[in-house]
């Protein structure tokens, strides 16, 4: 379940810089990239439980 939030979150932020170069989506591009913080946070916190 963590690689998943990790995969996750790594396409969010490439989303995020993407769309950050693009200027076409507006703020949705900030959405992507506090979820993509979000994940990656929720991981580190969670650790590697298996």
């Amino acid at each position: 379940m963590s690689s998943l939030l990790y995969l996750i979150a790594i396409i969010l932020i490439i989303g995020w810089v993407f769309g950050f170069f693009v200027y076409s989506v507006g703020g949705l591009i900030h959405i992507l990239l506090v979820l993509a913080i979000i994940s990656i946070l929720l991981r580190l916190i969670g650790g590697r439980t298996v």
